[in-house]
């Protein structure tokens, strides 16, 4: 029996109409325009029955308004995950009250993949975190492996904010390296305020060589430490292009998973996303 499913990682995008993707020009394969309607070229026979959209690195307010726009359209785009600066003191505080009169908008994500190992856990950076439980949004963490102690020091600091970590913390799965990734990930898991997205793991290994048997201690320990119940299947569309369409990312994360009980498919594929996201 196949579980219906929805999509809690997803990205669009359209240079004709936003403008700066910064990071677009080092993926020409898929800087071209990226939209529903792309998606359903892409995949006409696994489409999700709802998505999260997360940012894409555009002006933020800018970007929320236009996948509001196209929720109009496309109404299984259930929520949106947009990009603020967290570390930016009134600024911060002012990006989230207007956050708040977008009802689509259900978190933020600040993205530190590149930058230093210890930036999330900085004073400027928490306290802004802090303040998203207030508003009642959500925390998408998106980091590399190396930052992953760091994102544990921020997570136990802000007990009252939920957290997602993004592609179960971008281990370096193209050199085979599964330690200290499962040491942190550990830790991460013990904290009972965050859960974990199975997506973008094949984007982390060897784009044109991986097999699924190079993912799969990967997904093993993310199913051992967060356990079906709080991990979310996300299809990082487009970005995992790279390495794989969409079609073949989900077979994946089904076969996968394909030993565990119906009601734990149906939590990843569909209700953690449904709690988490509030939809």
């Amino acid at each position: 029996m196949t579980v219906t499913f929805i999509d809690s990682h997803m990205h669009f995008w359209d240079q004709s109409v936003l403008q700066p993707y910064s990071w677009l020009h080092e993926v020409p394969t898929i800087a071209h325009r990226h939209v529903p309607a792309t998606l359903r070229a892409d995949a006409p026979r696994e489409l999700p029955n709802k998505i999260i959209f997360i940012e894409c690195g555009a002006p933020w307010l800018e970007e929320v308004r236009w996948v509001e726009q196209l929720a109009q359209e496309t109404p299984c785009i259930a929520g949106i995950v947009a990009r603020i600066a967290v570390n930016a003191g009134p600024q911060t505080t002012e990006a989230i009250a207007e956050l708040r009169r977008h009802p689509l908008v259900r978190g933020v994500r600040h993205h530190f993949e590149h930058e230093s190992f210890d930036y999330c856990a900085r004073p400027e950076f928490i306290t802004g975190v802090r303040e998203l439980a207030s508003a009642g949004l959500s925390f998408d963490l998106c980091c590399k492996h190396p930052q992953l102690p760091a994102a544990v020091t921020l997570v136990r600091k802000c007990p009252e904010v939920s957290f997602i970590l993004d592609h179960g913390g971008k281990p370096d799965i193209r050199a085979g390296r599964l330690d200290p990734w499962r040491e942190h990930i550990r830790d991460l898991a013990a904290l009972p305020n965050v859960v974990c997205k199975l997506s973008g793991l094949v984007t982390e290994a060897d784009h044109e060589h991986w097999t699924p048997a190079q993912l799969m201690p990967y997904v093993t320990h993310l199913l051992e430490t967060f356990g079906s119940s709080r991990l979310l299947f996300g299809g990082d569309w487009p970005v995992a292009k790279l390495a794989c369409g969409y079609p073949r990312w989900l077979e994946l994360a089904r076969e996968f998973t394909a030993h565990l009980p119906l009601e734990a498919q149906t939590a990843i594929f569909q209700d953690n996303a449904r709690q988490t996201y509030r939809i």
